[in-house]
C-alpha cells in the first residue's frame, strides 16, 4: 500500500473517531509526509481505557498475528542504540548500480583521466557512504489510547545534505504499515460505549537521497 492510500485509511479512522470525540478534528491533517504527525487528544480522562481494559492477554488475542515486537512494545523500551563510529561504519547491502557504474575517467571537457582500481574503489565507497540515507528509528509513546502504546518510528536523517555539491536531502520513499489497537468511544459521558478497534499506522522503511 502506497503512502497516499495508507494515510487515507489513517485519516478516515481519525475522522470517524472525531465524530464521537470532537477533539480529534484539531489534529494535523495527514499528508504524503511521514512520520505521522502527533495526535491532538481530548484531555478528558473519561475517554481513557480503564485498568481492566488494558489487560494484556485479551488485547494480545485481539491483535493476534499483527503484534510485531520489532516495531511495538507494551512497556517503555530502552532507547535504540545508534552509536557507531564513522570510521567503521559502512552502508549495508550492495553498492547501488548508479554509483558502481560511474565513469570516473570522463571529464566534462572531453578529456580522459587515468584512475587506478584502488583509487576508484575508495572514491566510490566514499560517495556511497556520503549519499546513503539510513532510516533512523526512535521509540515513540502513542499514549494510553493505543495498544501497544509504544511504536518504533522511522525518520530520514536531516542533519546535512546527502549530495555533493549540497542541495539534495534524505526523503522517505517506502513505508510499511503496522496494526495497532485504538481505544474508540461513541456517545457522551455515561451514555458512551468504548471498545478497542484495529488501525493501521504507517512507518518509514526506506529513505533515499533526492531533490
Amino acid at each position: 500500500m502506497g503512502f497516499s492510500q495508507t494515510l487515507l485509511v489513517y485519516a478516515l479512522v481519525c475522522v470517524h473517531l472525531g465524530v464521537s470525540q470532537p477533539f480529534f478534528r484539531l489534529r494535523p491533517q495527514p499528508s504524503d509526509n511521514l512520520p505521522v504527525p502527533d495526535l491532538k487528544e481530548d484531555p478528558d480522562p473519561e475517554y481513557d481505557p480503564r485498568e481492566q481494559d488494558l489487560a494484556e492477554k485479551p488485547l494480545r488475542r485481539k491483535l493476534g498475528s499483527h503484534f510485531d515486537p520489532n516495531f511495538m512494545s507494551i512497556s517503555a523500551p530502552q532507547p535504540v542504540n545508534l552509536s557507531t563510529s564513522d570510521a567503521q561504519w559502512k552502508p549495508p547491502g550492495h553498492m547501488p548500480n548508479e554509483i558502481k557504474k560511474l565513469d570516473l575517467t570522463e571529464t566534462p571537457y572531453g578529456k580522459r583521466l587515468k584512475v587506478g582500481k584502488k583509487a576508484r574503489r575508495k572514491f566510490l565507497q566514499l560517495l556511497w557512504t556520503y549519499t546513503y540515507c539510513p532510516v533512523v528509528y526512535t521509540w515513540k509513546d502513542l499514549g494510553v489510547r493505543f495498544w501497544p502504546r509504544y511504536i518504533k518510528e522511522g525518520n530520514c536523517s536531516s542533519e546535512r545534505s546527502c549530495s555533493f555539491p549540497e542541495g539534495m536531502s534524505c526523503k522517505a520513499v517506502k513505508s510499511i504499515s503496522k496494526t495497532f489497537l485504538r481505544w474508540y468511544c461513541q456517545g457522551f459521558l455515561r451514555q458512551k460505549y468504548c471498545t478497542w478497534i484495529p488501525v493501521q499506522y504507517p512507518i518509514i522503511s526506506e529513505c533515499k537521497c533526492m531533490c
